[in-house]
């Protein structure tokens, strides 16, 4: 089978994870890779410098194929950022003839209505930040969140018969020009690019691995370098994703102006926090920065948690991944403090980094000693890529299984 190359191109690193899918739905890790970004080269998640993202995205490739031995077949590229606008609607369908099974067609009808709503409140509301009433956007993820046909709950509604159909369907756009860097970026490596995802979507579809009936439930924190990126899942079902600019270098910046320091010490200071390398004079200092900093960071947290309020009760397993989630002090404030109270959790949340071995549907044994000391909590958004293209191929060869259809339904 193909290989897929996941590449998630972050703001503090490119993390790369090439990968064969197998008959049997599990992903088979062939090489890992990651290179250091230069500053300038990302802005806010999004792609500022192509020529110079380029040369940092084909170092991590050098450490891919070196690895595997084999060069990627197709390429899923994730994004990210705060106009980057995904949102779940619900549409409630009556249909004229309930005695007639529901088809392709019929399926497709009503998803294109969505899709072109959604597109149009995207538009709207990214005009508006950017205060560009021409700005185009694109549709880069959809999916049915849920699905009900006269109150029965059902995974894929062809060739089922009933008169009311309530859909919740998860969409997602960018603006055009950020997916046009990631094109470009492609193009110069000479990558096929199988399509582009939102990364906090695709670190869900890493949680759920190759079950698509799992009735999982969580959110997902991305915490990057520039942005951390949130997710809500519902019993297998992603409600929704948010965005805001504020990631790991806002801890940095925060300890080079508290300390006086330059970027590049103080970055130091922050990886040495957890381990012995600082003296108590220093360490505490950099502890008091940082909690400067995560009482802004969990007010965004709080905010965009808050656009969820309809869905009823959170759900309470909070699960971190992105290099920004390292962080103790973060973790612990997040598992202590009471950012929570105000939002529609039924208890405290349980908050824990995301295990990659513990991730479903994985097989790592053909992985070097590099290639596995890599593969941690900041893989999680490269290894979703990865299963998001797997999403994207199953539509194509397989015209006769169910979830092929609805699969193919969901990419035009």
């Amino acid at each position: 089978m193909s290989t897929i190359l996941g590449l998630d191109i972050g703001t503090e690193f490119v993390k790369a994870v090439l990968a064969r899918p197998t008959r049997k739905g599990d992903l088979e890790i062939l090489g890992v890779g990651k290179a250091k970004q230069v500053d300038g080269n990302m802005h806010a998640g999004a792609v500022a410098d192509i020529p110079a993202v380029v040369n940092v995205c084909e170092e991590a490739l050098v450490q891919v194929e070196e690895q595997a031995g084999e060069r990627a077949n197709l390429t899923v590229v994730g994004i990210a950022g705060e106009l980057i606008k995904g949102n779940t609607t619900t549409v409630n369908y009556n249909r004229k003839n309930p005695n007639k099974p529901i088809t392709e067609s019929e399926m497709e009808e009503i998803i294109r209505k969505v899709q072109q709503k959604s597109g149009e409140v995207a538009k709207k509301t990214v005009a508006i930040e950017t205060d560009n009433k021409n700005v185009e956007v694109r549709l880069i993820n959809s999916a049915i969140v849920s699905l009900t046909i006269d109150g029965y709950k059902i995974s894929n509604p062809i060739g089922f018969k009933g008169s009311d159909v309530v859909i919740q369907f998860y969409t997602a756009f960018a603006p055009l020009i950020h997916v046009a860097a990631i094109e470009k970026v492609c193009a110069e490596l000479n990558l096929d690019l199988l399509t582009v995802a939102v990364e906090p979507f695709a670190v869900c579809r890493a949680c759920l691995g190759d079950d698509l009936s799992s009735s999982f439930s969580g959110i997902v924190m991305d915490i990057g370098g520039g942005t951390t990126d949130i997710a809500v899942v519902e019993d297998g079902g992603v409600e929704g994703t948010k965005m805001f600019s504020i990631g790991g270098k806002s801890f940095t910046h925060q300890i080079a102006g508290s300390l006086g320091v330059d970027f590049d010490t103080a970055e130091q200071y922050k990886l040495d926090y957890d381990t012995t390398k600082l003296d108590d004079r220093v360490k505490a200092k950099v502890e008091a920065a940082i909690s400067r900093n995560l009482s802004v960071w969990l007010t965004g947290v709080e905010v965009a948690l808050e656009d969820f309020n309809s869905f009823g009760s959170l759900p309470r397993n909070v699960l971190l991944c992105g290099g920004g989630a390292s962080l103790s002090l973060l973790q612990e404030e997040l598992a202590i403090s009471d950012w929570y109270k105000d939002l529609p959790f039924s208890r405290r949340p349980v908050i824990h980094l995301i295990d990659v071995a513990e991730l479903p549907d994985l097989d790592t044994a053909k992985l070097n000693v590099e290639g596995a000391s890599l593969l941690d909590h900041s893989f999680a958004t490269a290894l979703g890529l990865l299963r998001v293209g797997t999403d994207t191929l199953a539509g194509a060869p397989e015209e006769n299984k169910l979830r092929a259809k609805i699969s193919k339904l969901l990419q035009k």
